[in-house]
């Protein structure tokens, strides 16, 4: 299990922040810009988008001569109808990370705890709005939140950032020990914020949504981007109390969604066999590539949502194999991995790898195989 080429070696800075950047790595790694790569980087759902998209924003596309509506009244409608929630407890966001960076405004220059290792951008909204931060540490290998450790931490900051199902973990923390720390919180004051962005794409997953009726200081970001596959038209939102949506608004820059956006997210929560047949493939190809990549040697992160954290497993790594070798192999054979350098409390050490379909996922087993034997 040697690997035959030699590793190239680059600091934390120069690796791409966020996945799906093939361009960047093909020529750090002096390969071609023509050299096909399948990219399982990305956290996307592979049904997507839905076929009718493309038809529907053509349709529309007069539209862009006019200014979209200031307070999206009809998208809101129908996010809070979907939610079971009303429609002023609702915010549209330009994507999920705007939604992070507003959640983050709401404290300024106050203090705030984060989990690590986690999606990078909630640290980025901390220090754009001149929080302090303070991270807790998920242990390895299993990565899991015990929150009587937070307790304590949390009681002394404004507000909580949290990621359910966790990226890059997969990992989810209980509703109950979600519950446990909201009823914390409410006593000393501090915001617990959620960021749900794979909620629609996991597994054996409860939902938060009914916590916002008996707890104002709970705050759930969602995005509609990874579960519909539309990153280049960005769309989330925000679901809270109307106290807390109506602050949020005034620190949003007006218009900050776009026409097309905006209308079309009524349709897209409106199609339900979509929705229906991401979840039958998720149900499906989910466990079989969990226990599919344990039996190639591999360290797997027990994961709810559609990607695995993975690296080389201990007689692998005793033979000299690490997950910058497999990056670099399976990059050379057409494979583009999430690297982990971006994520603190990781530092390279680990790859996540995103679920495709049936035939792209076993061509990926295939590619592991031959890049660890």
């Amino acid at each position: 299990m040697v690997m035959s080429r030699q590793t190239t070696v680059y600091e934390a800075a120069d690796w791409p922040s966020h996945g799906g950047q093939a361009a960047s790595l093909l020529k750090r790694f002096g390969l071609p810009a023509d050299h096909m790569v399948d990219d399982v980087s990305a956290n996307l759902n592979p049904l997507g988008p839905p076929e009718w998209v493309a038809s529907w924003l053509v349709a529309r596309f007069g539209g862009l001569s006019r200014y979209p509506s200031p307070d999206y009244a009809a998208a809101r409608q129908a996010i809070a109808a979907h939610n079971g929630v009303q429609p002023a407890q609702v915010l549209l966001t330009n994507g999920g990370a705007e939604a992070i960076f507003l959640a983050a405004a709401l404290h300024a220059g106050g203090r705030a705890l984060l989990l690590a290792p986690s999606f990078g951008e909630y640290a980025r909204a901390c220090s754009a709005h001149r929080l302090e931060t303070t991270e807790h540490v998920l242990p390895a290998p299993h990565f899991a939140c015990e929150v009587a450790d937070l307790l304590e931490k949390a009681a002394s900051a404004d507000v909580v950032f949290l990621c359910r199902p966790n990226n890059p973990t997969g990992t989810l923390i209980p509703i109950d020990a979600v519950e446990t720390l909201l009823a914390h919180t409410q006593t000393t004051g501090t915001q617990v914020v959620v960021d749900e962005a794979f909620i629609d794409l996991s597994i054996d997953v409860e939902l938060l949504t009914p916590l916002l009726k008996r707890y104002c200081h709970l705050v759930l970001l969602r995005s509609m981007t990874k579960f519909y596959t539309l990153p280049g038209l960005r769309l989330g939102y925000v679901l809270a109390s109307e106290n807390i949506v109506a602050t949020m608004s005034h620190h949003q820059p007006p218009w900050s969604v776009n026409h097309l956006a905006a209308e079309l997210v009524a349709p897209l929560l409106a199609d339900s066999e979509f929705a229906r047949l991401t979840q039958q493939w998720l149900a499906s190809e989910q466990p079989r590539m969990g226990k599919a990549l344990q039996t190639l040697g591999l360290e797997v992160v027990p994961s709810h949502s559609c990607f695995f954290l993975v690296r080389p497993g201990v007689l692998q790594r005793e033979h000299g194999v690490t997950s910058a070798d497999l990056f670099e192999r399976m990059l050379y054979k057409g494979l583009l991995a999430r690297h982990t350098h971006s994520f603190k409390g990781l530092e390279g050490s680990w790859l996540r790898l995103a679920l495709r379909d049936e035939s792209a996922n076993n061509r990926l087993l295939k590619v592991l195989h031959d890049c660890l034997c």
